[in-house]
């Protein structure tokens, strides 16, 4: 299923509660296919958009090559970073600001203890305002502070990718209901 380039309404294909993630017994939660990659353009627009983005925790969890970093690079461009994005992949973090907001992109797919996260002097960026991405999270698991929005890509034999959203804190929960046709992010 694609996102209509009329409206750009988010097609959701399942809504409701998920269990064992973050610290509730239950996550608001929402799920779509995207069957390109303007689809997962089309998302980051709309999640740009959403009013709470710019205090914000989001994890973004999937095998290599599910687009996490596909979908960071699309949000950063409609947050308005121009010139080149690079994927963290080495340099573990890489900050940006645009008119809205400081944006710093983690992936910690290359720890191998989630102390390194606590080393490397994290704590500091996290304890002050900004969206913050976070590819790897289970890499940082303990350390980390509970995601506000968790978003966990896969994608199937035929390419399309299955995207779960779930909610941990109320700004999450706000993102969340942004994104849902009857919330005001679902149109641009």
């Amino acid at each position: 299923m694609e996102w209509s380039a009329v409206d750009h309404q988010l097609p959701i294909v399942e809504t409701g509660a998920s269990q064992g993630l973050g610290t509730r017994a239950s996550a608001p939660s929402l799920t779509l296919h995207w069957a390109n990659e303007s689809a997962t353009q089309t998302f980051a627009q709309a999640l740009a958009q959403q009013p709470q983005l710019g205090n914000a925790f989001i994890t973004l969890r999937g095998d290599l090559g599910a687009g996490k970093t596909t979908l960071t690079r699309y949000l950063l461009q409609a947050l308005g970073v121009t010139g080149r994005i690079k994927s963290p992949t080495y340099t573990i973090v890489e900050t940006y600001e645009t008119d809205r907001c400081a944006v710093s992109h983690f992936d910690f797919y290359r720890f191998n203890d989630p102390q390194e996260w606590e080393d490397a002097g994290f704590r500091d960026i996290f304890a002050s305002p900004g969206l913050k991405l976070a590819e790897w999270p289970q890499k940082a698991a303990g350390l980390l502070p509970v995601a506000d929005l968790d978003i966990h890509l896969e994608t199937d034999a035929d390419g399309v990718r299955r995207v779960t959203l779930n909610a941990h804190t109320p700004v999450g929960e706000e993102l969340l209901q942004g994104l849902t046709p009857s919330g005001e992010g679902a149109k641009p």
